[in-house]
């Protein structure tokens, strides 16, 4: 991490100076994503809960996915994709995951952790709604599975990949399992709702050099040319190292629905707008925004979208539509997203996270630590080290990984 991170008030003074000093057009650049901005809230608002894509899994399997369809997904930055698991296999993970929980005394142990993940610092306390759980069989069944791998290896092709020389940024056909956790929310709950947020970098994104790249066009090229499904540098970030913060590159982050679940039963929000991340970093560069703030910006912590600088943006916050047990929800890492206050419905709201970590140098050089974690049941390296799993029973251990499943977490070359 580069040397600003040992004073970060005084990095981004220095990287904000630095960006203006490049970027003598900072004002006509937000002039012109403001107009485009207005037009893609516009557009959002007028489709509502229709502005998320959604597509079957068996088409993706037959291919019969349209240029249109593929071209919708990247404007909006998100896809639901239906039908990827059977229900009665999901209705066994889900019961599974729920035998495990209560058999292994996870509330009880839960307790005397209290505190530990630090990422979402505002999250109540209280009975867990997401459980520090990686290593369960059906979450290591789920992500090594066929259909899985079909899907992540699509998404991945929505991005652009190959770099001039004829080289690839990753690799969309080979898959890395990023181990992630589980979502169990109960009705009533109140605790879970998280404000609006994208993961994968704070302000390393005005501050670290490995970023730029990523958004060079945003900042000092042309900003209507910035396309955020093209990997150009997006495998040689280099992330603030946290609790929770993902040190992986992700195409899609993404779950799998375990029980039915939409609008009210407290789950996913989106704002699918897949360049929203342009106005965002020229909206904190403007003269109103103090010389040592990014827009509320916290090193190590999620990236906020607040109403005091963003509430344009977030007017196109709509919630994902009814999706049943079996359909996997994706949004690029770079969308902004939140979780409802509160589940008012009547049932569960469960999902397990996977998201798609497609294979290249920097995921590659996380699986050793992720695999020596899972042999000894320990927490994830990118979480909180609460280890409920280390004597866990019934818990996932080598044999039940298939020979791709080996591959995917690096326990077997490909």
């Amino acid at each position: 991490m580069q040397s600003w991170m040992s004073n970060p008030k005084q990095g981004v003074m220095d990287a904000k100076a630095a960006l203006l000093a490049r970027m003598p057009d900072g004002a006509a650049r937000m002039v012109r994503l403001n107009e485009w901005l207005a037009d893609e809230v516009a557009a959002v608002k007028s489709e509502g809960a229709e502005a998320i894509p959604q597509i079957a899994f068996r088409d993706v399997l037959l291919d019969a996915i349209s240029d249109a369809q593929r071209d919708r997904i990247r404007r909006r930055g998100c896809v639901v994709i239906r039908g990827v698991f059977d229900r009665p296999q999901v209705n066994d993970w889900n019961a599974e995951i729920e035998r495990y929980i209560d058999e292994n005394h996870y509330y009880e142990k839960a307790k005397g952790k209290a505190g530990l993940d630090q990422y979402f610092s505002t999250l109540a306390s209280g009975r867990p709604q997401i459980f520090g759980l990686y290593w369960s069989r059906p979450q290591m069944q789920a992500r090594q599975h066929e259909n899985m791998n079909a899907v992540r290896g699509w998404l991945n092709r929505l991005w652009a990949f190959t770099r001039p020389d004829g080289s690839q940024e990753f690799d969309p056909n080979r898959q890395c399992n990023y181990a992630d956790r589980v979502r169990r929310r109960e009705p009533g709950d109140k605790s879970l709702g998280l404000s609006a947020h994208c993961d994968g970098g704070s302000i390393e994104r005005w501050c670290d050099p490995s970023f730029h790249r990523v958004y060079h066009e945003v900042f000092f090229g042309d900003v209507d040319a910035y396309d955020p499904f093209n990997a150009a540098g997006r495998t040689q970030t280099e992330e603030i190292p946290s609790p929770a913060v993902c040190s992986v590159f992700r195409t899609f982050q993404g779950w799998t629905a375990l029980t039915n679940q939409g609008p009210g039963d407290g789950t996913l929000k989106i704002i699918p707008i897949a360049r929203a991340m342009a106005w965002m970093l020229i909206r904190a560069l403007q003269p109103d925004i103090a010389p040592d703030d990014l827009c509320g910006a916290v090193a190590g912590r999620a990236l906020a979208a607040n109403s005091q600088w963003h509430q344009s943006l977030l007017e196109a916050e709509v919630s994902i539509p009814v999706v049943e047990p079996g359909d996997t929800v994706w949004w690029h890492p770079d969308v902004i997203h939140a979780v409802e206050d509160e589940h008012r419905g009547n049932h569960y709201s469960n999902v397990i996270y996977i998201g798609a970590a497609p294979w290249c140098e920097k995921n590659a050089r996380f699986l050793p630590r992720q695999a020596e974690r899972f042999l000894a049941g320990k927490s994830s390296p990118d979480f909180a080290a609460e280890d409920y799993e280390v004597d866990f029973k019934d818990r996932a251990r080598l044999d039940d990984l298939s020979e791709l499943g080996k591959k995917q977490i690096g326990l077997l070359p490909w």
